[in-house]
């Protein structure tokens, strides 16, 4: 069996985080805090949809090379790669090496900027499907974690009608859970009473 890091502070957290300092970083400071910028949600996006079939883990031990390799998440510059850097990508190391993926990145920051175009903002857009408030599911143990919901069900057939890619409803709830527009710490967990 597999041993969790050890995290010298005691304090009690949700024990998917438990395997590397920086998972308890990333938990302690980022995941489930409310996001309205939307270059961040745009970063979440690519990140999410990459870690498709993959651990998060996985992808965060690769985020900074994502940040290099997508001009620091910056959707306007993302949605004009050209051809030539795709296939540059598809050599990096710091990142998932998925044509694919890759790909859906490129059209989902063409797509996101449409959204942005409709609705104000992305962030505007995405909190509509919560009534505009972090939904608090109270949570005692993650045996009562769910996959996807009614809300992430919702959100993904719309992006998938907007053509979106690699954005079902399990990497959309991971993506909600991520940028706090659910609190999914364990409520015995103290970063439950914090987001």
């Amino acid at each position: 069996m597999k041993k969790s890091f050890q995290v010298a502070d005691q304090k009690s957290r949700c024990p998917w985080c438990l395997g590397f300092e920086e998972y308890v970083a990333y938990h302690d400071t980022e995941w489930g805090v409310p996001v309205h910028d939307d270059k961040v949600h745009f970063e979440f996006l690519i990140l999410e949809s990459a870690q498709a079939g993959l651990s998060w883990a996985t992808i965060l031990k690769k985020r900074e090379g994502y940040r290099k390799a997508f001009a620091d998440f910056d959707y306007k510059v993302v949605a004009e790669f050209p051809e030539s850097y795709v296939q540059e990508l598809l050599q990096d190391p710091g990142i998932i090496r998925n044509a694919l993926k890759i790909r859906a990145a490129i059209n989902n920051a063409q797509r996101f900027m449409e959204v942005q175009q409709e609705f104000g903002s992305f962030s505007k857009y995405i909190w509509g499907f919560v009534g505009g408030k972090p939904i608090q599911n109270r949570l005692a143990s993650m045996s009562e974690a769910q996959a996807t919901t009614k809300e992430s069900d919702l959100l993904a057939k719309d992006l998938k009608k907007r053509g979106f890619k690699f954005l079902g409803s399990t990497t959309v709830y991971a993506h909600m859970q991520a940028t706090g527009l659910y609190n999914d710490h364990l409520e015995s967990c103290f970063r439950f009473s914090e987001v």
